[in-house]
């Protein structure tokens, strides 16, 4: 069974930095794209960063110059580097990634739990 673990989340002061990673584990035969999304209370889930196969990065505004994302495909495992955060920041945050297996050849989509982030004041 394929999962998505998150770690790395937890309380911060703002201007402070987080590094996330999201493991994949399982019968994974190949990951094509990486997603970091975040919901904080009262809101919908949002897209904050994502990484191709091929290494493309896309960033929310919010996170433009602040957040970078990365992979290591050798290891199954994108990581969310987040520096200067903000308390707006605050949220939970959610790996996805698009993935395939041996007994699944099209691509599908998989979500990790998700980590908490709280940036304080």
């Amino acid at each position: 069974q394929v999962q998505l673990v998150e770690s790395g989340g937890g309380l911060v002061q703002a201007g402070g930095s987080l590094r996330l990673s999201c493991a994949g584990s399982g019968n994974i035969y190949g990951i094509r794209a990486w997603g970091w999304y975040r919901q904080a209370p009262g809101k919908q889930r949002e897209l904050v960063a994502s990484i191709t196969a091929g290494g493309s990065t896309d960033y929310a505004d919010s996170a433009k110059g602040r957040f970078t994302i990365s992979r290591d495909n050798a290891k199954k495992t994108a990581y969310l580097q987040m520096d200067s955060l903000r308390p707006e920041d605050t949220a939970i945050y959610y790996c996805n990634a698009g993935v395939r297996t041996s007994y699944r050849p099209e691509y599908y989509e998989v979500w990790g739990q998700g980590t908490l982030v709280t940036v304080s004041l």
